[in-house]
């Protein structure tokens, strides 16, 4: 009988995790686990359908690269970008999800809403569409200019340490709520002021009147482009979820590259109507708050982010044949291709979803 040699790469809170479960009985031990799951999987559902990207028109790519940066799983970045720069935020594997957030850099309590963005735009913003600030300001402070993906999200809301402890029972964990603080923070800013994030690259949908969130599609070089309507603050960071469906079970990093738009670019942009209820701080009653608005860089922050580095382990498996045609038949191929590992470590999560997540 064909043996299968099978290597899945895991990291800390991903082993973690397994071991835990292996504590309550599940399993032997990391191998037999991994067998459980494959002999109790249930198959995916299909790939969410996502249409063609518009054409783009003939939109000048030749534009001025001002700032790159490659940030690590675990990770974010907060960046200083202004009126009339474009960010863009690009897939250097594929299948990793981003998380984004921005304020005013002059007034740092108008910031992106999550809200009013869908309200205007739909749960899938994408190129063509605008992110708003939150009331009462409610103004336009991105425009997507390009999205090679189209596959974005404003109904879920960002993951949290509560939710891995809850749901999970892992109290130290990468998550999206506190990678934003960390970040964030080298500009004065409190987990307080973290709010809702656009998550770039998430597929989700809407079935029973609830959010399920579905493996994605995307690969190295799938990007979005962002033009700063206003001068922003820009968070992005690469979102925490390494045992969910949101980034394939797998952290990987994210690219970030700033450039000064074309004229091109500017001109794509649609008139934005103004009108009087986009209230600002002086047509409030009490006018000011209590500290400085404008957001300025500390010069001694060192960041440290939670878990990070995030360090990969190998786990070896040998399938016998019939336990490799029931991988074949998983019908993971469209997320993984010839990845056998990958596929596995999805086999594994998925089941751990099913059998222990409320």
């Amino acid at each position: 009988m064909s043996q299968h040699r099978i290597t899945l790469l895991l990291n800390q809170q991903q082993l973690e995790l397994i071991d835990r479960t292996i504590a309550t009985g599940a399993a032997a031990d990391r191998v037999g686990i991994v067998r459980r799951a494959l002999q109790e999987r249930e198959l995916p559902a299909p790939p969410r359908a996502v249409p063609p990207a518009p054409a783009l028109d003939g939109l000048d790519t030749h534009r001025e690269l001002l700032a790159e940066y490659v940030i690590e799983p675990g990770t974010g970045k907060a960046l200083e970008l202004l009126k009339g720069q474009l960010l863009r935020i690009e897939q250097v594997e594929g299948g990793q999800c981003a998380d984004f957030n921005c304020f005013n850099l002059h007034d740092y309590k108008e910031f992106m809403h999550t809200g009013r963005t869908r309200t205007v735009h739909g749960l899938l913003p994408t190129a063509g569409h605008f992110l708003w600030s939150a009331p009462p300001r409610e103004r336009a402070m991105v425009y997507i200019l390009e999205d090679s993906a189209r596959c974005n999200d404003v109904l879920f809301p960002r993951c949290s340490a509560y939710l891995y402890e809850s749901s999970y029972g892992m109290p130290v964990h990468t998550n999206c709520h506190d990678i934003q603080s960390e970040a964030q923070r080298e500009y004065g800013l409190t987990p307080d002021d973290v709010h809702d994030s656009f998550n770039l690259f998430m597929a989700t949908e809407v079935h029973g009147g609830r959010g399920h969130i579905s493996r994605q599609t995307t690969v190295a070089g799938d990007h979005v482009d962002m033009l700063a309507l206003m001068d922003l603050l820009a968070v992005p960071n690469v979102c925490g979820a390494d045992v969910m469906r949101t980034s394939n079970f797998s952290l990987k990093p994210l690219k970030l590259q700033i450039y000064q738009a074309s004229a091109r670019d500017l001109a794509s942009v649609p008139p934005v109507q103004q009108y009087s209820n986009q209230r600002t701080p002086a047509d409030f009653k009490i006018p000011n708050i209590r500290t400085e608005r404008a957001l300025r860089k500390d010069p001694t922050y060192q960041p440290q982010f939670t878990n990070v580095p995030l360090r990969i382990s190998a786990l070896d498996i040998t399938l016998d044949a019939a336990e490799y045609a029931s991988l074949q038949a998983a019908g993971l191929s469209v997320y993984y291709g010839d990845d056998d590992g990958a596929a596995l470590r999805d086999v594994l999560f998925s089941w751990w979803e099913t059998h222990y997540i409320q």
